[in-house]
Parts: C-alpha cells; sequence; structure tokens
C-alpha cells in the first residue's frame, strides 16, 4: 500500500490492531513510512490519533504497543474514612450563591454584579500595564503595597471626623479577597471554641471562615434596621464574647444600613465590654440613595476591625482586600494572613492599584449608583406586582439584593426547584442563618444579567407560590 492519507493510515492499523493480542508491538516509524510512502510527520500524526482513542499506548524509547483492555471495577475510599477521622468542625456547603447556571435562565440567585457594572476597561487597561511592570516578576511585602496600603487607609481618613485620628497606610494588611482577611480575623481575634457574636441573618460566607477557624457562632436578632442593640448588650454579658461580625453598611442578605444613633451604641458597647467589632464592608461601592458610612471611621481606639474587599466592584479576577487594624491586634491577623497566603500577588495588587487611582474609577461609581437604583427598583416593582406575597420588608439604600419574606409553611426547596424548572434560579434564605431560619426568605440579586427579564421572573415566582 503506498497511501500519504493519514486518515488512511489510522483505518488500516486501527484493521490490523483489532485482530492483534493486547501489547503487540506496532511496526516502527520507519517501517511505517516505507509502508505507506508517507512522511514521518504524517505517520506520526496517525499514531497521535490512534492514541488519543485508547487504541495504543506509546512508551518513549521503545515503541508504540496496542492498549490491553482495562476492566471496569468499583473504587472503594473506605480506608480514608478510617485515616481523616471525625471532622473536628464540619465546614458548611457553599451557597448556591455561587452556582454556574445556563445562559437561558433567569438568574437572580448570584451574589456578583453582571459583567456590564464593572469597570471593564480600566480592568484590561490595568493588567496591560502591570504586565508591563516589576509586578510581574517582584515578591511584594508581606502586608501589602505601600500605595495601596495607603489608599485603603485614605478612604477611611476621607470620611472620619474632625477629631478622630485616622488610620496610617502601616495599618493595613491587603489580603487575597476579604473571605481570607476574615478567616485571618477570626483566627486571631476570637480563637478556636471561642464564641463569636454575629447579626442573624448574616453573610453565609462570614459563616464559613468561622467554621474553618473553629469559631462557635452565636446569633443575634437582626432587622431591616440592623441588630437590637439591647439584645446585643445581653449577648456579650451571656457569652463573654469578646468580637461581633456586623456588615453595618448594606448588609448580605437583608440590606440593611445601621442609623447614626444604632452605630454610636454599637460602638459605645464593644468598647464598655473590651471587644471588638469586625466590621465588614464589602457592599461599600454599592451606595445607591446612601453612602456607606464606616463605622472604622469613627473609631481610633482599636475596637473595629475593618474589612474591605474590591472583588466584587472591580473584578472576580481581582481577588484583592484589606483589613484595617491597630495595634497588637493587627500584628496577630497579619501573623494568620501569612500563614495562609505568605502574600497576595503583586499583579493583582498594582491592578487593583491602578483602576482605583485612575480618575475613571469615580466616573465609574457615579454611573454604577444610577444603574443599580433602576435594577433595584424595577425588581422591586415586578415582584409587587406579581409575587405580593414575596413580601421586601424595605428596599435597601445600597447593595446588591432585595430580601423577601415568604409566606409562613412555604416549601422553600420545593419553591426553589419550581422556579428553575420554570427557568428562573433564586437563592433560598435558609443559607444566611447561622441557626434555624426564623421564615422562610429568598435573596433576590438585582445586578445580574439581563434586567430586562425581572418581571418574566417575578411572575414565575408569583404563580409558584400560588400553586398554579
Amino acid at each position: 500500500m503506498n497511501d500519504g492519507s493519514s486518515a488512511r493510515i489510522v483505518a488500516d492499523l486501527e484493521r490490523w490492531i483489532g485482530s492483534a493480542a493486547p501489547g503487540a508491538q506496532l511496526p516502527s516509524t520507519r517501517t511505517l513510512v516505507e509502508r505507506y510512502g508517507a512522511s514521518p510527520v504524517t505517520v506520526q500524526r496517525a499514531l497521535r490519533t490512534l492514541q488519543s482513542r485508547g487504541a495504543v499506548e506509546s512508551r518513549p524509547g521503545v515503541g508504540t504497543f496496542v492498549r490491553g483492555a482495562r476492566l471496569a471495577h468499583p473504587t472503594d475510599f473506605g480506608w480514608q474514612t478510617a485515616a481523616l477521622g471525625t471532622p473536628q468542625h464540619r465546614i458548611p456547603r457553599f451557597s448556591s450563591a455561587l452556582r454556574t447556571v445556563p445562559n437561558d435562565v433567569i438568574a437572580l440567585h448570584s451574589g456578583y454584579p453582571d459583567r456590564e457594572l464593572l469597570p471593564e476597561r480600566l480592568v484590561r487597561s490595568a493588567f496591560a500595564r502591570a504586565a508591563r511592570s516589576d509586578a510581574v516578576v517582584a515578591r511584594p511585602p508581606a502586608a501589602g503595597l505601600p500605595e495601596l496600603q495607603a489608599w485603603f487607609a485614605g478612604e477611611l481618613g476621607a470620611v472620619a471626623p474632625l477629631g478622630v485620628a485616622t488610620p496610617s497606610a502601616s495599618d493595613v494588611i491587603v489580603t487575597p479577597g476579604s473571605q481570607s482577611g476574615l478567616g485571618a480575623a477570626f483566627h486571631a481575634l476570637v480563637g478556636t471554641g471561642n464564641c463569636l457574636l454575629v447579626e442573624s441573618p448574616t453573610y453565609w460566607g462570614a459563616m464559613l471562615a468561622a467554621a474553618r477557624a473553629g469559631v462557635r457562632l452565636v446569633p443575634v436578632a437582626g432587622g431591616p434596621a440592623g441588630p437590637d442593640p439591647d439584645e446585643l448588650a445581653r449577648a456579650f454579658e451571656r457569652t463573654g464574647a469578646r468580637a461581633f461580625y456586623a456588615q453595618p453598611n448594606f448588609a448580605n442578605p437583608s440590606g440593611a444600613q445601621w442609623t447614626p444613633a444604632l452605630t454610636e451604641r454599637v460602638l459605645d458597647l464593644v468598647r464598655d465590654v473590651g471587644a471588638f467589632l469586625i466590621e465588614d464592608d464589602w457592599a461599600h461601592d454599592f451606595g445607591i440613595s446612601t453612602e456607606a458610612q464606616p463605622v472604622a471611621a469613627l473609631d481610633d481606639s482599636g475596637h473595629v476591625v475593618y474589612v474591605r474587599s474590591l472583588t466584587k466592584s472591580v473584578s472576580p479576577s481581582v481577588r484583592v482586600a484589606a483589613v484595617v487594624a491597630r495595634g497588637p491586634a493587627r500584628d496577630r491577623i497579619l501573623a494568620e494572613a501569612q500563614a495562609q497566603s505568605m502574600y497576595v500577588s503583586g499583579m493583582l495588587q498594582a491592578v487593583a492599584w491602578d483602576v482605583v487611582s485612575q480618575p475613571g474609577w469615580r466616573t465609574h461609581l457615579r454611573g454604577l449608583r444610577q444603574q443599580l437604583r433602576s435594577r433595584r427598583d424595577l425588581l422591586a416593582a415586578a415582584v409587587r406586582e406579581h409575587a405580593p406575597s414575596a413580601h421586601v420588608e424595605a428596599v435597601p439604600p445600597g447593595g446588591l439584593h432585595l430580601w423577601a419574606r415568604l409566606p409562613d409553611g412555604t416549601d422553600l426547596p420545593r419553591l426553589v426547584r419550581e422556579c428553575e424548572t420554570r427557568g428562573v434560579v433564586v437563592a433560598p434564605g435558609d443559607e444566611w442563618f447561622p441557626a434555624e431560619p426564623t421564615a422562610p426568605y429568598l435573596r433576590l440579586n438585582y445586578s445580574g444579567a439581563n434586567p430586562g427579564a425581572f418581571p418574566d421572573a417575578a411572575r414565575v415566582l408569583g404563580d409558584v407560590l400560588a400553586g398554579r
């Protein structure tokens, strides 16, 4: 035979392989070249095709052989049960908010804003500039790039009242996302087996970080305006806890923002009991009808440990956040952060700094406010009209979500399944409760893709709730 086609060589060799014994050696490449009158490149291409189909296997320096049949058998990992032992702390499963779903559904479940709400042009330009800089090869300082530290500190200093000593750049620890920052703070300030007070409901990622740190969560009832300060005081007294995790601005999931009076009461309380307020300012850049007012800007005695992330507002690919702490607490958190990740990618820090230092960043935030307002109002109006039994207790002044209470007795898992069957993906609210849910809730993201479909999504939700 004298045919140089790779496909013809494959077909001929497959016929030969079909009658050959497993382990039989194929002729050498030189022999096949002569047999088929083909080039070595064509023969090698044919052999790679056979290898990709699982018909042959190559042994470098030896030759090519017919692959033997591999019998399927059940795998047994039972030995790992004894080797691993009983887990010391059960890690909660990841939230449904992280699910990736098909493009043809209406996605109201996500915790991230849609791509069109991100400063994509700024991010692309920043990556291009960072790629030409020393950031691609240099190891950054353990606590972060000095210019990025100074920016985070300056953001707090810009809103601090006169007479309050603002944090310095040296008080800032850059971390690879707020999840890492929360974990370091919980390890350093609370410790394994000790109590951490949290609002209920609260951010599921904080519950995950607490579980990894072996911290015991103590829920404090919250509402549309934030936590009950009297209950918070009783919880401090009852448990002896020395830390309270909270989201004073646009809380996830409720959207609540603390009033100045509540902020003052909580700050006085943590000072009186000698405790820390671990403030998660995740939605700082997502104010709509009000601006975020960080509690940390009012504190100069080290009681507030402040966490702020740029991941959601800049790009999910730029996992950069900061923890701002003072005194020995800062040193302990830095040690924990270094134990987790040693340092944060200098490339990502350079990109983050580039984006937030551009004049276009403030322009982007002004436009973002208007886009979030229209999306929030559209989804809230659609829910009121088409799913009135899904009660939105308060339209949030910022953030990314509506928090909707469903009628008592609602079978939440069934409702979530039914909505998804009809093309609408929602997030069940029980994932945001550190203990048993007080009622059935849904968290509805108004910053996702295709806001024009919000009315259709609300109709589906209303039909499922009505049993239609």
